[in-house]
């Protein structure tokens, strides 16, 4: 059955005084690779978990394919679910976890056992069907819940920080493995983090969220280079939100107005590296500091304001002699200015 479109209209959520999820309203494609990106509270797993069906809105309306599951109970949805706590049964054996679905689906335990192993041999983990989950690694047993979720061949996948309590290597691994896994499934799938290049690595489209709304929607590429808001802007990464007026112009460039978006690594010390139209703004050295892939550079530019530049490491300081409290001038190009509050940009 081919995976359908996830849809959300006006879905509102309340705790008490806390409202979670303030009428959100989304469109999932079919086969798409969503991300609902945020910090904590921001309603992300609310979400989420309204959509699997263990949380039940006060208003709006939440439809899978043709269907209407607002008032319909979890297992009547035909989903997948990897919780971040992976939610495994300690007591049974890796193939007794992935094989679970099928047998309360009441498959026959023959073709059970032959769908589950073909499950965890598309999650790599051939030869690992009498481990106990005790035995296993995180990463390991990250797959065993990824292989669970599918092994049904459920229409849509929703996954709930599954990667977090992985140390950074196995994390960035995974993400590879699950994105291309969800690819040869063509499955709908939503997914949560708080991590911004989790998002931005994993995601067809990213929802933004705050306080209970999407701030934005959009593809990885434009919601990192273009927010429309602040908030987007400031959670994103290293993004440095001046106003114009700091801004020198030069070249063909207009005087600038409003609040501008600067990323960090667009920001260079020599105007070579900005072409023929940037803009350039003096400060003084607050702080510097190497990260191994790049330098970090902080510059008092006044009205106790910093700004970030990310340096790539390749571009030695060790010889530069910079230090606290020298003036120096930062340059960037002009199609790596964005305006986030109406005001002119390039």
């Amino acid at each position: 059955m081919a995976s359908p479109r996830i849809a959300l209209e006006r879905v509102r959520k309340v705790y008490g005084s806390h409202v979670a999820l303030d009428d959100v309203s989304l469109d999932v494609r079919p086969g798409e690779f969503l991300t609902l990106l945020g910090p904590s509270g921001s309603g992300k797993t609310t979400l989420l978990m309204a959509i699997a069906g263990f949380v039940r809105p006060e208003a709006g309306a939440i439809r899978i394919g043709d269907v209407d599951v607002t008032r319909l109970a979890v297992n009547k949805r035909d989903i997948g679910v990897v919780f971040q706590s992976y939610a495994l049964f300690p007591h049974m054996s890796v193939l007794g976890n992935v094989e679970y679905p099928l047998l309360v689906r009441r498959l026959p335990r023959a073709e059970a056992r032959e769908r589950a192993r073909a499950a965890l041999a598309r999650a790599q983990l051939e030869g690992y069907e009498a481990r106990d989950i005790a035995a296993l690694s995180g990463g390991q047993r990250q797959r065993v819940a990824l292989a669970r979720a599918v092994v049904f061949e459920p229409r849509v996948l929703l996954m709930d920080e599954p990667l977090s309590a992985l140390d950074k290597n196995l994390r960035e691994q995974m993400q590879f493995e699950i994105r291309k896994l969800q690819q040869d499934l063509g499955i709908t799938t939503v997914y949560v983090t708080h991590d911004q290049r989790e998002a931005l690595t994993m995601s067809d489209r990213i929802a933004v969220m705050n306080a209970g709304r999407i701030e934005q929607l959009d593809a990885p590429q434009p919601i990192y280079q273009r927010p429309i808001s602040r908030f987007v802007a400031d959670f994103m990464g290293e993004s440095n939100i001046v106003p114009a007026a700091l801004l020198e112009p030069f070249g063909s460039l207009p005087t600038l107005k409003g609040t501008l978006v600067i990323r960090a690594e667009n920001l260079a010390l020599e105007r070579e590296a900005a072409g023929d139209d940037g803009v350039a703004i003096k400060g003084r050295v607050a702080a510097h500091a190497f990260r191994g892939e790049t330098w970090h550079l902080r510059l008092d530019v006044g009205g106790d304001r910093d700004l970030l530049l990310s340096i790539p490491s390749g571009q030695s300081l060790d010889g530069t002699g910079i230090q606290a409290g020298q003036q120096l001038t930062a340059y960037a190009a002009a199609r790596h200015i964005h305006s986030i509050d109406g005001g002119s940009q390039p």
